[in-house]
């Protein structure tokens, strides 16, 4: 696929392919972005940011690889902000970012290659078993993931995000390219050793 232009959403967090993602909109540059993207079935960039700070506008520098979010449900909160629950599409790597007058980034991006579908290696099996363990009492949001224990990269992913990690660390993991090494990497930081089981 060819390069094409998204919106740039910088947050201090990390959105990994196939992870939710709920957000709080309140200012008036992204509450237009979510409207046009509903409006246009189209998604945003969610970067992580890497210097500055995600509201206002001054000075922010953002990695360089992102994931698509595509919104998947949107509701009115209690406090009248608009609640947005995003599901993560591809990776991207902006190849150029820019600001609109209005204060919202856009990026000219580039697709990543999708983590090839493999199997989780016998070293790492009990990975996604406790995943799957865990995974009842994951929440709502968790409802618009679809399961794929067998596929090391969904495994891989979700560990990712849910693991007590820097915002860096997960960077790092988001733009590996090998989903078994992403797998064995996390093994031994989450201390799930082989076989356990529930107390």
């Amino acid at each position: 696929m060819s390069q094409r232009t998204l919106p740039l959403f910088p947050l201090g967090t990390v959105l990994f392919p196939g992870g939710p993602l709920s957000l709080r909109i309140f200012e008036a540059r992204y509450i237009d972005m979510v409207g046009r993207c509903l409006r246009e079935a189209g998604g945003f960039a969610v970067v992580l940011i890497v210097e500055g700070q995600e509201a206002g506008s001054g000075a922010l520098t953002t990695a360089a690889v992102g994931t698509e979010a595509r919104i998947v449900d949107f509701n009115r909160l209690e406090d009248g902000l608009l609640g947005i629950t995003c599901v993560g599409a591809e990776r991207l790597r902006v190849v150029r970012a820019w600001r609109q007058e209005d204060g919202l980034n856009l990026g000219e991006v580039a697709p990543v290659d999708p983590d090839p579908v493999v199997a989780v290696p016998e070293d790492c099996a009990h990975l996604p078993e406790a995943l799957r363990r865990l995974y009842p009492e994951l929440g709502p949001t968790y409802a618009w993931v679809t399961p794929r224990f067998e596929d090391a990269g969904w495994v891989g992913n979700r560990l990712a995000e849910l693991a007590p990690l820097e915002p860096a660390v997960k960077q790092g993991l988001l733009e590996l390219a090998d989903p078994v090494e992403r797998l064995r990497y996390l093994a031994p930081l989450l201390r799930i050793e082989p076989g356990a089981t529930d107390a």
